[in-house]
């Protein structure tokens, strides 16, 4: 027998899911023919699959029309799929198994379980069915089964199945959680359904009453640790829709918890129960059914089970769902805003779900921090209920409306957590934060002693963020909340990043990142930092991005604004309006500029002007990098940082005139000198005498020694390659010593291309002798150094280059290729010469979309129009690429011809875009 049919909401008719007249009269007329059983099974399953494909083709034209019907769109998957079971049943129990006599015996009951047994699947979700039977299986039972099985996956469904007894539901449900919620979801298709009721009752009965409580921790436990192998944050650019911290498991979890401990049997009945008012219920509703229809589309566009929110699917899910570009962002980021705010509202709803329990004395309360010798006391008005926050009288609360923010500041003072009648008091009435609370002193006082003085700043800022009151307070802050920047780059939302930013500050001045951050850690302990200064703009760094308008000088107005506001003196603010503007400043002249000229690091001091401006700017910058997201900070950008911050700070002190070529060719001349101490007087002589002056002030003694040692005794048709490890970078340096020709550097940026080298620094000089002395700093694809295991490899293809034995253009076809997850992505091209950087070169500045082949197609550009190389700095942000040229025409000198320029840009851009077209096929 089957299950009585409800009234469905489904998202079309249910005979244009499935027409169950057409099918049955289809297989009436097979068993009419007196087909054998494989031919009556073979039969059964073209019509189902006829049936199926049909059915899906009706669901998802009605998901085109009305993609956000989500509820009625996962109830019609599941509606098809139960048609199609109890076809596959009816067959196997009526035609190919019939039973002559019943016996006790012969009974066997199928239900659907987890997602299938809440009625909700996604276009190729799996199918979880149980077999019931009263004792242990039968032939006659293992045969139903089985038939129904092979019907079930010669239709290519995904079927989960166990057979098992009542006895063995309960067994196996105490002894296994997951078995257990897979139970708790179960719902009777078809068969015997006095057996399924026996099971609920025994359920309900012998494993689920008086065991709530070890099933909640069960659940917790779960799922922090799917939110940890997804990433413990909410705002993870590329979220996992179903696992993911905020996604739907999240949901299906408070479901969960809901019906084994109420018994409810839809989430509606929360907000009968009281655990849920209204509104939150229609959060939860709202969310939910956003989070079904992201979920549905991934499906769809894949054609299999996804619930990855990856780059690539975001800007089709987008445009599916009907979002469009506007005035200031594309439609996908404003897709990902929403997304992240329903996945900002579920945590809140686990938060209030699960406080309620524990009110209740369902759920364990949760237990002071660790370092808590005794329990801290409370400000007058507040006390505890199961070891959190409340009120004592809401409206006194409410009278004084600086305690929307002095509430805050007691929870992180104390270390405990807010009640969930008291975060709900202060979400319901952020309305009192008006224009006069946020410019009064004393509310102000109460943020900044947050910020500064309760050593973890970002607990206070992100529950403050979650729960709409830090952008109450800072409607400045608002706008970049949940803002999403669709690049590889960031990992996290932007005020996720700030909050992250802050975080990694807050970790520095406890000491915990000596390891790793020394350089930070030393200024934040040993030098007068203004603290003040430092957190408030960490606060406002990126807080004007998403405008049309660059976000470090909108971020400047801003905070002209701002600063004051939160009681900053006119110096602290004018400091703070300066750090915000110029917030990227040392990172791009460490990345994008050439260091070892003297004119990068004059330029970089006068724009500083005084050493407290540096010792805050480099550790702003350090935690900007560090904020960005998991593996962006490595030891590279340290080293970039550590040598600006060390040449800034001796020009500084001793007067910008020290730093000049002169002054820097005649000490490096004398530490190669004391290095080469063994070698013979004429040979010392001889190498002081053949390099030009750029030489001398681009590289460490190091490596003037390695270069020493490859040229001696050098002769025309030799190359001569050192390879090493150079971990204090987290690079691989590559010297090449050979006779000179045009186009050196293309090749061997070829070279190294085609091995999956990526270059992040490079230099190629000329000897006056003829010889060329070039140097390249080399990472893997994961940004570390190139293993010593394909160091042979490297040597056998640059060989192979140099010799003409590979025509690298060629060569590079093949591997020249964007990523498919990558090209969604747009990075316009552009290029800009700069003749004031460097006294003696042009600097071009070429930002465009990164590929394996890019460095070589602008290499072998400039070397076609005549154009010498004598370094190159790659930065790579995501898929953003910014390689900065440092170049010289065939006479030696700069670019200054206008007309050059512009002819020199027009062959660049023709060649970026011949091999993006090329990547992208």
């Amino acid at each position: 027998m089957e299950t009585e049919e409800p009234a469905l909401d489904l998202i079309c008719p249910a005979s244009e899911i499935f027409d169950a007249g057409a099918v049955k009269a289809s297989i009436d007329a097979l068993v009419d023919n007196g087909e054998t059983a494989r031919d009556l099974r073979s039969g059964v399953v073209d019509i189902l699959l006829k049936a199926r494909s049909a059915g899906n083709a009706a669901i998802a034209g009605a998901i085109a029309r009305n993609p956000l019907r989500s509820g009625p769109a996962v109830r019609s998957y599941a509606y098809l799929t139960d048609r199609i079971v109890h076809t596959a049943f009816d067959t196997a129990t009526t035609h190919l198994h019939p039973l002559r006599s019943a016996s006790e015996g012969e009974k066997i009951a199928l239900l659907a379980i987890g997602g299938y047994g809440r009625a909700e699947m996604a276009p190729f979700s799996d199918v979880d069915l149980l077999f019931l039977t009263p004792y242990k299986i039968t032939a006659w039972a293992e045969s139903v089964i089985e038939s129904m099985l092979y019907i079930l996956w010669d239709l290519r469904l995904k079927v989960g199945h166990a057979s098992r007894t009542v006895a063995d539901c309960l067994r196996l449900g105490r002894e296994d959680y997951t078995i257990r919620t897979s139970l708790l979801e179960n719902r009777f298709l078809c068969g015997h359904a006095p057996l399924a009721e026996e099971l609920n009752d025994r359920l309900r009965k012998d494993l689920f009453a008086n065991t709530a409580s070890d099933f909640i921790e069960a659940k917790l436990e779960e799922r922090s640790q799917r939110h940890h192998k997804q990433g413990a944050y909410r705002y993870m650019t590329e979220p996992n829709v179903k696992e993911g911290k905020g996604g739907l498991r999240d949901l299906q979890s408070l479901f969960w918890i809901a019906k084994y401990v109420h018994g409810v049997d839809s989430a509606a009945e929360l907000a009968e129960l009281g655990v849920f008012t209204r509104e939150e219920y229609g959060q939860f509703q709202r969310a939910e059914t956003f989070l079904w229809a992201v979920r549905n589309q991934l499906h769809l566009i894949n054609r299999r089970a996804m619930d990855q929110l990856a780059f690539d699917m975001q800007v089709e899910v987008a445009e599916r769902l009907g979002y469009t570009d506007d005035t200031e962002r594309r439609a996908v980021e404003r897709f990902m805003h929403d997304y992240f705010r329903h996945a900002t509202r579920v945590g809140d709803l686990t938060r209030i779900f699960l406080a309620s329990l524990e009110a209740n004395h369902v759920k364990k309360a949760p237990s002071l921090m660790g370092f808590f010798k005794r329990k801290k006391r409370l400000r007058k008005g507040f006390s505890l209920i199961e070891n959190r926050i409340i009120c004592d009288d809401p409206e006194e609360f409410l009278a004084d409306k600086l305690n929307l923010l002095r509430i805050f500041d007691e929870a992180l003072r104390t270390g405990y957590l807010m009640h969930p009648d008291l975060l709900r008091l202060v979400t319901s009435n952020l309305g009192l934060i008006d224009d006069e609370m946020r410019r009064d002193p004393q509310a102000n006082k109460i943020f900044l002693r947050m910020l500064l003085d309760r050593g973890n700043p970002e607990r206070a800022l992100r529950r403050m963020n979650e729960l709409g009151a830090l952008g109450a307070f800072m409607p400045e802050f608002q706008k970049i909340v949940a803002m999403m920047q669709f690049n590889m780059y960031h990992h996290y939302t932007v005020d996720e990043h700030t909050i992250q930013c802050i975080s990694t500050l807050a970790d520095i001045e406890r000491g915990e990142k000596i390891d790793s951050l020394p350089f930070s850690t030393r200024i934040m302990h040993e030098t007068e930092v203004n603290r003040r200064i430092l957190y408030v703009a960490m606060l406002l760094h990126d807080i004007g991005k998403g405008r049309k308008e660059d976000h470090s000088i909108l971020g400047a107005k801003i905070a002209r604004h701002v600063a004051p506001r939160l009681g900053l003196d006119a110096e602290e603010c004018a400091t703070v309006e300066w750090l915000v503007r110029y917030h990227l400043l040392m990172s791009d002249m460490a990345q994008k500029r050439d260091i070892a000229d003297p004119r990068t690091v004059r330029d970089f001091a006068k724009a500083v002007k005084t050493q407290k401006r540096l010792d805050l700017l480099i550790v702003l910058t350090t935690c900007d990098i560090i904020g960005v997201g998991p593996g962006t900070w490595n030891n590279w950008k340290a080293m970039l940082l550590r040598n600006l911050y060390r040449l800034t700070t001796d020009a500084l002190a001793t007067g910008m005139e020290d730093m000049n070529r002169e002054a820097l060719e005649t000490d490096a001349k004398s530490a190669l000198r004391k290095e080469l101490n063994d070698w013979p007087k004429e040979a010392i002589d001889h190498e002081m005498s053949r390099h030009y002056g750029p030489y001398w002030q681009g590289l460490h003694t190091e490596t003037h020694r390695v270069f020493a040692e490859l040229l001696d005794g050098i002769s025309n048709d030799e190359i001569r390659i050192d390879i090493k490890q150079d971990e204090a970078r987290d690079a691989t340096r590559v010297c090449f010593a050979m006779a000179d020709h045009p186009g050196i550097f293309a090749r061997l940026a070829g070279a190294l291309a085609l091995v999956g080298a990526n270059v992040v620094d490079a230099r190629t000089y000329t000897s006056k002798d003829g010889y060329a002395t070039a140097v390249f700093w080399v990472q893997d694809q994961d940004g570390s150094p190139y293993e010593n295991a394909r160091m042979d490899r490297l040597k056998t293809m640059i060989y192979k280059s140099l010799r003409g034995q590979i025509v690298t253009g060629e060569a590079m076809e093949s591997r020249d290729k964007i990523k498919k997850r990558e090209r969604a992505f747009r990075h316009p091209t552009s290029i800009a010469f700069d003749n004031e950087g460097s006294e003696i070169f042009t600097i071009i500045e070429v930002d465009t979309r990164d590929r394996p082949g890019l460095l070589f197609d602008v290499a072998r550009t400039l070397a076609a129009a005549n154009i010498y190389i004598s370094s190159a700095q790659i930065a790579t942000y995501g898929t953003q690429a910014v390689d900065t040229f440092y170049v010289k025409d065939m006479f030696g000198l700069k670019l200054h011809a206008t007309a050059r320029q512009q002819a020199l840009e027009k062959r660049l851009k023709d060649a970026i875009e011949q091999g993006a077209n090329r990547a992208t096929t």
